[in-house]
C-alpha cells in the first residue's frame, strides 16, 4: 500500500518582528553631545577653580596656625567663651594656652568646610545655569544644520523645488547648504527629464502597440481566414496584450517612484473592496473564496495608485494559490495610529530567503526571467513602489502550511 507522502510545511519564521523596529530611548544628537561637551567643560574647570581656592585658604589659615598670644606661666588670668566650651574658670595658663588653640583650629577646620559646601552650592547653581546655556547656544549653532534638514525632508521624492538659501557669515554651514542646493539643482533637472523621457516613452510605446492590436483584430474578425493564421493571430495577439500590460507596469513604476504631491482622503477598506470585486470572478473561476473584514479607515493619498497596490495583491494572491480549496483574506484596520492593509492567501510554500527577490522587477516564485502567464513580473514591484510614494511600507510573511502574508502599512 503507496503511502501517502505529508503536505509540505513552512518554513520558520524570524524571531524578529519587522513591523516593531528598535530604537534608542535617547537619540544622541548633535545638539546634546555639544551641551554635554559645554557643561562638562565648565564643570570641569569650575571642580578645578574650587579645587584651587580651597588649597590656597587652607595653606593660608594653615599659614598662620601659631596662636597670635600666649599667657605667660605666672598669669593669672580667667577666661570663659560660648565658642570655647574647653575654657573654664580655674585653668593654669598652660591649660588655657591649648584650650585656645584647640578652639582656634577647630573654627579654622569649620570655615574651610563652610566655604567647601558654599561652593559646592555655587558650582551646581552654575553648573545648571552653564549647560542651559549650552543647550540653548548649541541649538543657535546648529540652526542652519536644522533647516537643512527640514529643506531635505521636504525635497524627498518629487518636490525638488525648494532650496536652502541659507543667509549668513560664508561659513562651512553656509559652503554645506550652497552645496547642496546646486545638488537639488542637478537633480531636478534629472528628474524632469526622467519625467519627459517617461512622456514620450509613453505615446512612442503604446501608439505601435495599439496599431499592432487593432490589426490582428481586424483580421481575426474575418470569417474566411484560415484556422493556421487565425491561431497565429489570436497568439500574437497574447503576445501583444502581454507587451501592452509590460509597458503599463513599466510607466505605473516610473511613476510610482516619485513622491505623491497631490494628495486626498481615500478609504483603504473602499479601495480593497474594489479590488476585491475586480478580481471576483478570476477567483470564482479558479475556485478561491475571498474572506476578511475590512473596517473603514481613511489615509491621505492617490486613490488610483492606492488601488493599484490593492488590486496587485489581490491578483498575486489569487493566481498564486492552492488548486482546490484556497482562500484569500483581505482585511483593513487602524493599528498603533497607522492604516494596515493585510492580504493573506493559500498557496504553495515559499522559502524565507525568497521574500526579497519578489519585490524585483521580473522576479516571481522559483522563476528569474522564464515566461508566464500570471503576469509580466511587475506587481510586488510597482505595490512597493506606490507604498514608499506614500511614506509607507510592505512587508511580505510566509504564511504556515503555505502562501504569503502581505502587510501594507500607511500613515494616515
Amino acid at each position: 500500500m503507496a503511502t501517502v507522502p505529508a503536505p509540505p510545511t513552512a518554513p520558520p519564521k524570524p524571531t524578529w518582528d519587522p513591523r516593531e523596529p528598535a530604537g534608542p530611548l535617547l537619540r544622541p544628537t548633535i545638539r546634546i553631545r555639544l551641551t554635554l561637551l559645554y557643561g562638562g567643560m565648565f564643570l570641569i574647570a569650575g571642580i578645578l577653580l574650587l579645587s584651587i581656592i580651597y588649597l590656597l585658604t587652607a595653606q593660608a589659615l594653615h599659614a598662620g596656625n601659631e596662636m597670635p598670644f600666649k599667657l605667660l606661666p605666672d598669669s593669672k588670668v580667667e577666661l570663659t567663651s560660648n565658642a570655647c566650651p574647653a575654657l573654664q574658670f580655674g585653668l593654669t595658663a598652660d591649660q588655657v594656652n591649648a584650650a585656645l588653640k584647640i578652639c582656634f583650629a577647630e573654627q579654622r577646620q569649620q570655615a574651610l568646610d563652610d566655604l567647601l559646601t558654599r561652593s559646592l552650592f555655587a558650582l551646581v547653581g552654575l553648573s545648571v545655569i552653564a549647560f542651559a546655556f549650552g543647550y540653548a547656544m548649541a541649538g543657535r549653532v546648529l540652526s542652519p544644520l536644522g533647516k537643512i534638514t527640514r529643506t531635505a525632508r521636504r525635497v524627498v521624492g518629487s518636490d525638488l523645488t525648494r532650496r536652502i538659501e541659507l543667509d549668513g557669515p560664508d561659513d562651512e554651514l553656509k559652503e554645506l547648504a550652497d552645496t547642496f542646493d546646486e545638488m537639488l539643482e542637478r537633480l531636478e533637472r534629472a528628474f524632469t527629464a526622467q519625467q519627459r523621457f517617461v512622456a514620450n516613452a509613453s505615446h512612442e510605446l503604446r501608439t505601435p502597440l495599439a496599431i499592432n492590436r487593432t490589426l490582428l483584430e481586424v483580421h481575426l474578425s474575418d470569417p474566411s481566414a484560415p484556422d493556421e493564421l487565425r491561431q497565429l493571430g489570436k497568439t500574437l495577439l497574447a503576445t501583444n496584450e502581454r507587451s501592452e500590460q509590460l509597458v503599463e507596469g513599466l510607466l505605473l513604476l516610473a511613476r510610482s517612484d516619485n513622491q505623491i504631491v497631490e494628495r486626498k482622503p481615500v478609504d483603504l477598506a473602499e479601495v480593497a473592496t474594489r479590488a476585491v470585486d475586480q478580481a471576483r470572478s478570476e477567483a470564482e473561476a479558479k475556485g478561491v473564496e475571498f474572506r476578511g473584514r475590512r473596517a473603514p479607515v481613511v489615509v491621505q493619498g492617490n486613490g488610483v495608485l492606492l488601488e493599484r497596490i490593492a488590486l496587485n495583491l489581490v491578483q498575486n494572491a489569487v493566481r498564486y494559490n492552492v488548486p482546490e480549496g484556497g482562500w484569500v483574506e483581505v482585511t483593513t484596520e487602524l493599528a498603533h495610529g497607522q492604516a494596515v492593509l493585510v492580504v493573506s492567501n493559500t498557496g504553495p510554500v515559499v522559502p524565507a530567503y525568497e521574500i526579497d527577490n519578489l519585490f524585483e522587477p521580473f522576479r516571481r516564485l522559483r522563476q528569474a526571467r522564464t515566461g508566464s502567464d500570471k503576469g509580466v513580473g511587475l506587481g510586488l514591484s510597482i505595490a512597493r513602489s506606490v507604498a514608499r510614494a506614500h511614506e509607507g511600507r510592505i512587508i511580505a510573511e510566509p504564511r504556515e502550511g503555505g502562501g504569503l502574508v502581505m502587510r501594507v502599512t500607511l500613515p494616515v
